[in-house]
């Protein structure tokens, strides 16, 4: 796989399966804050929000959504019951699982407020 040039080159290059995980990951991003920067860091999506937000990321058999601070438990225990699998800041979404965006929003939402506590 080559080095992206931007978001779209990198969905572009991504399993079919992924794909339209991704694309619904950005929409969310994108519409939940409106402000968001958009950019391609270490290879990957990453979205900025008075520093990092988030990233998404393709692998093998899921998508992944990082967050910049770790989740917070009551998303784990939302998330858990569902049968995502969980990282510290990390949500893997299998091609056969729908995307939790209202989940995702909230946690968009929390993490944009820590960012912008962190610039005062």
């Amino acid at each position: 796989m080559s080095k992206p040039k931007d978001v779209d080159a990198y969905i572009a290059e991504q399993a079919e399966e992924a794909r339209p995980i991704l694309e619904e990951l950005r929409e969310i991003i994108k519409s939940t804050i409106p402000q968001v920067e958009e950019e391609i860091l270490w290879d990957y999506p990453f979205y900025k929000y008075h520093g990092i937000l988030a990233g998404i990321t393709a692998y093998k058999k899921h998508v992944s959504f990082q967050i910049a601070d770790s989740l917070q438990s009551v998303d784990r225990k939302t998330l858990g019951e569902k049968g995502y699998t969980l990282g510290e800041k990390r949500i893997q979404i299998k091609f056969d699982q729908k995307v939790p965006t209202t989940t995702i929003k909230q946690i968009l939402k929390a993490q944009a407020k820590i960012n912008e506590a962190k610039e005062r």
